[in-house]
């Protein structure tokens, strides 16, 4: 069965290469992706036509225009689409907040506060659950996210964790301090839709690694209610 999927992308800091190439092989489970990147050619008319939308976009128009492209009526179209039965997944940059996006930031149920350099980190599991069926523990090189949550309701999944990065002068960071574990993965819901949100991203090798393929694939199933 075909499950009609949108994804947004490409910010001036998030190439849309990167989560375009990274879905090509979930299209062999059944999904059709269209894909906007400039959005100028975003019309909030065309989201009901979706069973999910994935968004790995911050608040820029496009990699070369900066302008802000989560305008209110696009945050409002967003509420209602997923207040009515819609899906939506955001996937790293999609959690990045604009100076005006708090209504969309609480729909996902989160914003992005700061991540520190690049760096080797572990996802894992820690909760059963449809996202998570069949995932096991990764490492990759990220972008390890530290995100704020907004939401009272989420169900966190899956867990990161990174080292301390290098002590700045006069700082020795506690290496179990628990800031360097961040939720990774987490799931809400808003009227009759379903909303989940996933960190990781930055770097196309993590969206080709297998258990984030099947993360991805089981968070797109469970957003579009074909999972329970």
């Amino acid at each position: 069965m075909i499950m009609k999927v949108l994804l947004l992308c490409d910010d001036i800091s998030h190439p849309g290469h990167v989560p375009s190439e990274g879905i090509v092989p979930l299209k062999e489970y059944g999904f059709q992706f269209d894909i906007i990147t400039d959005a100028k050619n975003f019309n909030p008319e065309i989201l009901s036509g979706y069973d999910a939308v994935l968004i790995s976009k911050s608040d820029n128009t496009s990699r070369e225009d900066k302008t802000d492209c989560k305008t209110e009526s696009v945050q409002q179209a967003f509420i209602g689409y997923v207040e009515n039965g819609g899906g939506l997944l955001a996937v790293h940059s999609g959690v990045v907040a604009g100076e005006h996006t708090e209504a969309l930031n609480r729909l996902i149920g989160c914003r992005f506060i700061f991540h520190p350099r690049a760096c080797p980190v572990t996802v894992q599991p820690v909760k059963p659950h449809p996202v998570t069926e069949g995932v096991e523990m990764f490492c990759e090189t990220d972008e390890h996210y530290r995100i704020e949550i907004l939401a009272n309701d989420i169900d966190i999944l899956m867990a990161s964790y990174s080292p301390p990065p290098i002590p700045e002068p006069g700082h020795e960071p506690n290496l179990k301090d628990t800031a360097w574990i961040s939720a990774a993965c987490y799931v809400r819901t808003q009227g009759k839709g379903r909303i989940c949100v996933l960190t990781p991203g930055h770097f196309l090798p993590i969206w080709h690694t297998p258990q984030f393929q099947r993360t991805l694939k089981n968070a797109l199933n469970w957003c579009a209610g074909k999972n329970k």
